[in-house]
Formats: C-alpha cells, sequence, structure tokens
C-alpha cells in the first residue's frame, strides 16, 4: 500500500510539472513585448504554427513588460527592442531566470514627418533640440511657419529608451509638451494625420502615409542601417530564459533561415544574419 501511494504521487508530480512546463515540452510558446519586434514575432508565429503545428501567443505591451514577464515566467521569449537593463537582469537573476539575449533582426529609429512637411532632413542636434523644446516652430529648422508637434512613445518603450540614449543623451529630459502615443502604429497615424507634427518609429513601420527625414544626412534605409552609418540604428532582440532549446530554439533560429530572413526583410526590417 506504501509503495502504491509512493507510486501515485510520483506520477502526480510529474503530472503537475508537465503542466507547468508546456511551453518547454513544445505544446505551445508565449511571446511578450516591444510593438517594434511585434511584426516580425507574428510573421514567425503564423509561419511556425504552419509548419509545426505550435501555438504561438503574441503580445505586444512593450520591452519593459517583456522583460517583466520573462522575469515572472509567464513568456517564453521577451521581445525588446532595446537591451535588458542591469536591475531587470538583477531582477531575473534573484528569481531564478537567467536571460540570454538572441538579436534577430537590426533597426533604425525612423524620424518622420508628415509628407507635406518641406523638411527633407535634421541633424541629430535639431532632433534634440526640438524634443527639449528648445525648438517650437518649423522654421527654425527650414520648415513652414507653424507650431511644431511632438509625438513620443510611453515610458515602458524600448524605441524611447533607445531615442533618448541615441539622440537626447543621458541628461537631457523630452519636453514635457511631447505628446505620448502607446505604439509604433499609433505614433505613426498620428503624425500621418497632423501636418506640423514629428515623430520616430521602427523602420519596418514607415510607409507612403509619412516621410522619413534624413539624420545627420543619412537616409534610414537597409544598407545605412546594416553598415551603421544610420546615427539611430539598433539590434531587435528576442530574450530568453537560459539557452534556447528545442521548440524555442527552433522559434529563435528563424532569423538564420532563408524563409526568416525573407520575411524580416518584406515586413521593412533589416537581416542581420
Amino acid at each position: 500500500m506504501k509503495m502504491f501511494r509512493k507510486i501515485m504521487f510520483g506520477a502526480a508530480v510529474m503530472s503537475l510539472m508537465a503542466v507547468g512546463d508546456a511551453s518547454a515540452a513544445g505544446n505551445k510558446l508565449v511571446l511578450d513585448g516591444s510593438t517594434t519586434v511585434g511584426p516580425i514575432a507574428k510573421a514567425f508565429a503564423a509561419y511556425f504554427k504552419k509548419t509545426t503545428g505550435v501555438d504561438v501567443t503574441v503580445s505586444e505591451s512593450g520591452s519593459g513588460n517583456g522583460a517583466k514577464s520573462l522575469i515572472n515566467k509567464t513568456c517564453d521569449i521577451a521581445n525588446m527592442s532595446r537591451a535588458m537593463k542591469d536591475n531587470e537582469v538583477a531582477a531575473a537573476k534573484s528569481k531564478g531566470v537567467n536571460p540570454v539575449e538572441n538579436i534577430v533582426a537590426l533597426d533604425g529609429i525612423a524620424v518622420i514627418v508628415h509628407p507635406g512637411n518641406r523638411v527633407n532632413g535634421l541633424t541629430r542636434k535639431q532632433i534634440r533640440d526640438i524634443y527639449s523644446g528648445q525648438v517650437t516652430n518649423w522654421s527654425q529648422v527650414g520648415g513652414p511657419n507653424a507650431p511644431i508637434v511632438m509625438i513620443q512613445r510611453e515610458s515602458n518603450s524600448g524605441t524611447q529608451d533607445t531615442f533618448k540614449e541615441l539622440v537626447m543623451g543621458k541628461d537631457l529630459p523630452i519636453s514635457k509638451r511631447a505628446e505620448t502615443q502607446a505604439s509604433n502604429g499609433a505614433v505613426k497615424s498620428r503624425v500621418a494625420s497632423t501636418p506640423t507634427a514629428v515623430g520616430f518609429v521602427g523602420l519596418g513601420y514607415v510607409d507612403s502615409s509619412v516621410k522619413a527625414v534624413t539624420v545627420d544626412g543619412i537616409e534610414p534605409d537597409v544598407q545605412t542601417v546594416k553598415s551603421g552609418k544610420y546615427p539611430i540604428s539598433r539590434p531587435l532582440f528576442m530574450y530568453t530564459n537560459g539557452q534556447p532549446t528545442g521548440t524555442v530554439r527552433q522559434f529563435i533560429d528563424l532569423p538564420k533561415t532563408e524563409e526568416g530572413k525573407k520575411m524580416i526583410s518584406e515586413i521593412g526590417f533589416v537581416n542581420k544574419y
């Protein structure tokens, strides 16, 4: 009888472990994080479901929330448009999570204006002066006599963090007059509908509804981002808990495949591999 109970208890424990680790068992994958990485993740998810039968759910709650999800073990992969911060890594390790960065693509943060705006290029200094509130009218940078409407991302955004780091610098805050939007798509829509607006989005979000200006004389495109010439370039990440294995590894390795490269290019981002 005692032996029977031990066997049953062991079976119950193994069953619970299997349920708690469904993703690792290959039944599903859960991704959360960056709205910039979102289109890549969704394209990969559809392809992965079709080719492997594995269900993949993709949430776009921002890079910061993606990090939190990985730390709290509620996702298998954290999509991030910036590297994890030291405090996030520390929080992860305190919970037994070992965050490993996997670069899936390269991106340029495009500074966009309305297509009707005659300004075709800005320097980083001009962009910094605009977003710090020192330049408030388009006429000050070669545009029409009209107040500038600044559009930024929310504080949880990796795109916002990268823009601050590469354009604003560590000590210069963005003006409180800047309007905040919750996603790349929302920034693009606001700029597309506002003749005097300026915003910044991932390269894959640029289309004919907006105009991407040159930055320091450099066009944001595949060649300039890949070469590093475009001054607001960055890698895009998918973070995993430890080195990816099994189904997670299959998914993470998609950017190295011909099909994955094709998807990244078609979406408008830049292949690393």
